[in-house]
């Protein structure tokens, strides 16, 4: 009689198969938003850094520190804020690499120099930053940076 009254603890068989299923289908309905949520990221990010650089290069220029010109070289992954008339003719020793995504392809102008005192870019330009369907464009006009 003691043995027809105890009751029977645990999960069946059934019970923990469809506890795995929910939890695949779980899983296979988020995986593409975070996906999308990391590309989109990763794309502000690279965003604001180049921009950041930009700003700080123009910064530099106007307020004639070290007495030269300022730029951003774009290259790979690396944004590079470098003093000189030119990334290829600048002393590596005041470079300021910031690191971006290796997932981010930029296309369009690579080096943006700023005139001493003025400020004023000496080349209007684009740079397009993507990944796989998202893009970001950066617009340098005559006045300096502007973009989305």
């Amino acid at each position: 009689m003691l043995n027809l009254l105890k009751k029977k603890v645990g999960f069946t068989l059934i019970e923990m198969l469809l506890v795995v299923a929910l939890m695949g289908i779980i899983l296979a309905l988020t995986t593409p938003i975070y996906s999308l949520f990391q590309t989109k990221n990763d794309l502000d990010l690279a965003t604001e850094s180049i921009k950041t650089a930009l700003y700080r290069a123009q910064t530099l220029s106007r307020n004639m520190i070290g007495d030269d010109t300022w730029g951003v070289y774009i290259q790979n992954e690396d944004i590079i804020l470098f003093k000189g008339t030119s990334y290829s003719l600048s002393n590596p020793n005041f470079d300021e690499i910031t690191k971006m995504s290796t997932r981010v392809v930029t296309s369009g102008t690579t080096e943006i120099i700023f005139n001493k005192l003025t400020g004023e870019p000496q080349n209007i330009a684009n740079i397009e930053l993507s990944i796989d369907n998202e893009t970001k464009t950066i617009t340098i006009n005559e006045k300096g940076v502007q973009g989305n």
